[in-house]
């Protein structure tokens, strides 16, 4: 089993959760969150509207789920083609080996 970690703007995270679900995977974990990297920071307003600035850190959303082997390239090629615009800020995909998962209700091993 492989997990799959996708940083993503926040503002792609439907169409990023729809692809997921649709190449295979049977759910996903979103954790909301704030990030710096190579994208650019989008210009915000004061609480008033009456002052403007660029934001310190940009929304990002962090999409996690767990596939089989498998079912990895499917869900890998549906998030970038999902995110893909060409431009720095895009995300980031990591992937790393599940070495063994346990279901808490049922106590069971999942192989």
């Amino acid at each position: 089993m492989k997990r799959v970690d996708a940083m993503i703007p926040s503002i792609k995270r439907v169409s990023v959760v729809d692809s997921i679900l649709k190449a295979g995977a049977q759910g996903v974990t979103v954790l909301e969150g704030r990030g710096k990297g190579a994208g650019d920071r989008p210009m915000v307003r004061g609480a008033r509207g009456t002052v403007r600035y660029i934001a310190d850190y940009n929304r990002i959303d962090t999409i996690i789920t767990v596939v089989n082997d498998s079912k990895l390239d499917a869900v890998v090629s549906a998030i970038i083609d999902s995110t893909h615009s060409g431009s720095k800020g895009d995300g980031m995909i990591f992937v790393s080996t599940i070495e063994e998962a346990y279901k808490i209700g049922t106590k069971e091993k999942i192989t």
